[in-house]
């Protein structure tokens, strides 16, 4: 039986202490990094090699385990991504069908995860592919070759990194309160984009994003959209700063370390 690996919450809970934000992505929530305490590089790289060697065994007879591996790393620098089966099957040398086979092992196993795009239309075209996300950003960093902590806030996928850790604390805040999974993202094709849409039912709350621990303008640009065509108003920030900020728009900026109070 899978399990998701822990979120921040829990393996702050099982440590007993609070975690600096790059500790947290680094890590992942794998617990034999807790439990054990093993260093995340040199764990991590064991638990891929078995995951492969063995696990993908059990599900799928794959005769060639080195494609399906190299497909994973490519799937790792594509986190927050959407989703192309052609490109992908392109890189790695396959067809696009052993892609969508082999994505659908990694889902099953819970590796990676698809968001899907939310359909709201709003009179604009939408994209429809999904975003690809894995349910540990430890795994990410170990499969993107990053070996230590330090590594990160200078890594060109430090934005892809936070924006998996923030959703993954979303999904799995929802996995284990056994709530519906309600999360979404919004982009049509001109570009407009909001990171995470909330479906409540009777209406859409949305989410943004930004890795950067100082807030600036920039981050309330696509609100600013997102209302016009909506019609509604307000919001919700995910930054990697510490301080808890309420805007005159309505719009709540959140630390990343307070994401299990949205």
């Amino acid at each position: 039986m899978y399990l998701l690996p822990f979120s921040n919450k829990e393996a702050e809970t099982l440590m007993g202490k609070s975690q600096m934000l790059e500790d947290a992505i680094f890590k992942g929530g794998y617990p034999a990094i807790y439990d054990k305490n093993i260093a995340p590089n040199k764990w991590l790289p064991n638990y891929i090699s078995t995951y492969v060697e063995r696990d993908v065994r059990q599900i799928k007879n794959i005769s060639d385990l080195a494609t399906f591996e190299k497909v994973i790393k490519l799937c790792a620098g594509r986190t927050g991504q959407l989703l192309n089966m052609s490109s992908l099957a392109i890189e790695a040398g396959v067809d696009s069908k052993t892609i969508a086979s082999w994505l659908s092992i990694l889902q099953s196993s819970f590796i990676v995860y698809l968001l899907q795009p939310h359909h709201q239309n709003f009179n604009k075209r939408l994209v429809k592919m999904p975003k690809l996300y894995f349910y540990d950003t430890g795994l990410v960093c170990s499969l993107l070759g990053i070996t230590q902590i330090d590594q990160i806030p200078l890594h060109p996928q430090k934005g892809s990194l936070f924006e998996n850790f923030a959703i993954n604390e979303l999904v799995k805040e929802r996995f284990n309160n056994n709530e519906p999974h309600n999360l979404y993202f919004w982009r049509d094709n001109t570009g407009n984009e909001i990171d995470i849409v909330i479906d409540k039912g009777t209406s859409l709350y949305p989410i943004e994003i930004k890795s950067g621990k100082t807030v600036t303008s920039d981050y309330f640009k696509n609100f600013d959209f997102w209302n016009k065509i909506t019609g509604t108003r307000g919001g919700t920030v995910i930054y990697g700063g510490d301080q808890k900020q309420s805007r005159s728009n309505g719009i709540t900026v959140l630390p990343w370390n307070e994401i299990n109070t949205l």
